[in-house]
């Protein structure tokens, strides 16, 4: 299956990448062509990747948002759970795992995978159904982050079970009065951090499986945080946790 991957950062990251199959670059007629453009230019030509001038009414068809670049490409290579525990092998880390419940929206979804590869997670595991995948809106809304993660489609319930059984401590985002607050939670060591949906938040069952429930504590008047934020703010404080860094520190 092929896709359209749009927007400079995301094309950028595409082909730095390297792990999707290149078939064309189109690039708009007149648009100046330094800075991001040009590097997006200059490896395409060094990979003999075919590049054409295109019409920008024509590209505004495939999405409005292109920038004045657009690469035809292969459909993304999800991998598995074992790719994700061979790359923490690699590092030499216990496992950092992200798991997402059905999230919908696909700028959420990008959100939390440039946040999830900003602080070194090792991989993401979506639903095998009923969930954003990884879309060109989801790569354009990671700013490419997408294309450096291993991301696995998988059963939560299985994949949970089998995270535990590698040693993970499994935590869920979670506002209910009953959950615990980042004070009382462990972030360091093996672990999995799960977000459910915008509107629901996690499924009954994959809340069952977590073990311990987390709350993000709040003394504004908004309820609750937008899932792909309170989501970032959990892998951060994960990230923190397992780097024993000050914030601001860099």
């Amino acid at each position: 299956m092929k896709e359209f991957i749009y927007s400079r950062n995301a094309v950028y990251e595409t082909l730095i990448a390297k792990r999707r199959q290149v078939f064309r670059l189109e690039i708009a007629h007149g648009v100046q062509e330094k800075g991001r453009l040009l590097q997006i230019l200059e490896m395409a030509e060094a990979r003999k990747i075919p590049i054409l001038r295109a019409p920008r009414a024509g590209m505004d068809k495939i999405h409005p948002g292109h920038q004045g670049v657009i690469l035809e490409a292969s459909g993304y290579p999800y991998q598995n759970l074992a790719d994700i525990f061979d790359l923490a092998g690699q590092r030499g880390e216990p496992p950092f795992v992200l798991i997402l419940d059905t999230l919908q929206d696909p700028q959420n979804l990008g959100t939390l995978l440039r946040s999830a590869e900003a602080v070194g997670v090792h991989g993401v595991v979506l639903p095998l159904a009923r969930a954003a995948g990884v879309t060109p809106a989801a790569v354009n809304a990671s700013s490419g982050a997408s294309e450096h993660l291993l991301i696995a489609q998988a059963n939560l319930s299985q994949a949970i079970e089998q995270l535990k059984e590698a040693g993970a401590w499994v935590v869920g985002l979670d506002q209910g009065a009953e959950s615990s607050s980042p004070s009382e939670v462990r972030l360091d060591g093996a672990l999995t951090v799960v977000v459910g949906s915008e509107g629901e938040g996690l499924r009954p069952l994959v809340r069952s499986k977590c073990d311990i429930l987390l709350r993000l504590p709040m003394q504004g008047r908004v309820e609750s945080l937008n899932a792909a934020v309170a989501g970032s703010i959990a892998l951060y404080l994960a990230y923190l946790e397992r780097t024993k860094r000050d914030p601001l520190v860099k």
